[in-house]
């Protein structure tokens, strides 16, 4: 699978790509992730990739013409076939779900957005999808896109083991249930009996009921959704 990433601060990736489960993605190459400046792009002889916003009001605004540009010059005639993702706090909040899609694609163009915003004609006739990973505002759409290739990346088969992945939160709907490893006392807590037991059915049941109290305590709003998905099946 193959990212092209544009951003006018490249330099921010260098860390979250080059380290862990992402950077033996890569030397495995089962993913590949292109980061490309948008300033090689940018108009006139300082290379200005944004613009004060028609009708007055603080800020800048991203121009359209470096960002159609710059990905137009990677895409090519792939242009139009692939999602191309802008981060934005306006767009679709990011799920498990939604990353679970994104992994079935073999390349995936992200756009980081900056400044004030981005020229509308660069949503209305560039950008496939807007995607935003919470309900608060980032200097920039960069670790956004960090999180969601981190997200993605680890979906794709062989990247992670696939029954480290089927237990996850989000993943059946559900908040995961508490863990515990060795010793099975320490300073006084304990492991609870059942998980030192052997008996796998009986701690299948343990962790699923962990796991739906923990969901209704944390977050409802998945168990009210988990719920009405079951009714429609």
């Amino acid at each position: 699978m193959r990212f092209d990433i544009f951003t006018i601060f490249p330099g921010i990736f260098q860390g979250p790509f080059d380290e862990s489960i992402i950077k033996r993605a890569i030397a495995a190459e089962l993913v590949d992730i292109q980061i490309h400046d948008i300033r090689e792009h940018g108009m006139g002889r300082h290379r200005s990739v944004d613009d004060t916003p028609y009708g007055g009001g603080p800020g800048m605004v991203m121009a359209a013409p470096p960002l159609f540009d710059s990905v137009g010059s990677v895409l090519g005639d792939a242009l139009g076939t692939l999602p191309v993702i802008l981060t934005s706090a306006s767009g679709d909040p990011f799920t498990q779900v939604i990353a679970e899609e994104l992994s079935l694609e073999p390349r995936i163009a992200i756009l980081c957005g900056r400044y004030e915003g981005i020229d509308q004609r660069v949503r209305d006739h560039l950008v496939t999808r807007e995607i935003s990973i919470g309900d608060y505002v980032l200097t920039g759409g960069e670790l956004a896109a960090a999180v969601m290739v981190d997200a993605i990346t680890r979906l794709i088969p062989g990247v992670i083991d696939s029954e480290s992945l089927a237990e996850e939160s989000h993943t059946a709907g559900l908040l995961e249930y508490p863990h515990y490893t060795r010793p099975n006392e320490y300073r006084g807590w304990t492991v609870p009996d059942i998980l030192l037991s052997g008996h796998h059915a009986k701690i299948a049941e343990w962790r699923m009921k962990q796991a739906t109290e923990l969901t209704r305590q944390r977050r409802p709003d998945l168990l009210d959704k988990l719920n009405h998905h079951l009714k429609d099946l």
